[in-house]
């Protein structure tokens, strides 16, 4: 699938895993390999599914939330043109999705976790403890969708990075802004150092 992912979109395979948006299209294509293997909707597969880009990261958060009843997940499906989904399928796409988001909570820690861990040991230190700015979805935010995703992405952290104390931010400005930041601050201090 990352394969047919990365033709499709040009590389940049990490981020196509984590990205928001690209969550959407891989739930999308796990769904057409469940119903081309006969595992879902009967079979029978709609125009709608079939396009790139039409099941949004969106319906990946609403349908993932636990708030959201099978009922809802079958609306959802129906918009996409799946009008003879059946319970049966609510279910399966309702665990799909919380597979994809919880494995891209796995794979934001454990990147996170590399990138600390390389810092702490390129200074030498037995223990660090880092600030660590995160942008794009507020995943940190406890009423959102995805709490669950904050707390398996520290957990993930801590199993692989053990030695690593990781306090995260929300960044409210964008990247833009904070590539800006870093830029100036980098600049500052290069320019201390003359």
């Amino acid at each position: 699938m990352y394969a047919l992912l990365d033709f499709m979109l040009l590389n940049e395979v990490y981020e196509k895993m984590i990205s928001g948006m690209y969550l959407g299209e891989i739930v999308r294509n796990v769904l057409l390999d469940f119903n081309a293997k006969g595992l879902l909707f009967r079979g029978k597969l709609s125009e709608r599914l079939k396009t790139r880009g039409i099941f949004e990261t969106k319906f990946l958060s609403q349908i993932e939330s636990d708030r959201l009843a099978l009922r809802q997940v079958c609306s959802i499906l129906q918009r996409l043109g799946l009008t003879s989904s059946t319970c049966d399928d609510s279910i399966l796409v309702k665990e799909v999705c919380s597979v994809v988001s919880k494995r891209t909570a796995q794979l934001c820690g454990a990147g996170l976790a590399a990138v600390v861990d390389k810092i702490r040991l390129n200074r030498g230190l037995e223990k660090l403890s880092i600030t660590v700015g995160v942008d794009g979805t507020p995943i940190l935010l406890k009423d959102h969708p995805h709490q669950n995703f904050a707390s398996i992405m520290r957990g993930t952290l801590r199993d692989l990075a053990p030695d690593c104390e990781v306090t995260l931010v929300q960044s409210e400005d964008g990247s833009g802004k904070g590539a800006a930041l870093i830029t100036a601050v980098a600049c500052r201090l290069r320019d201390a150092r003359k």
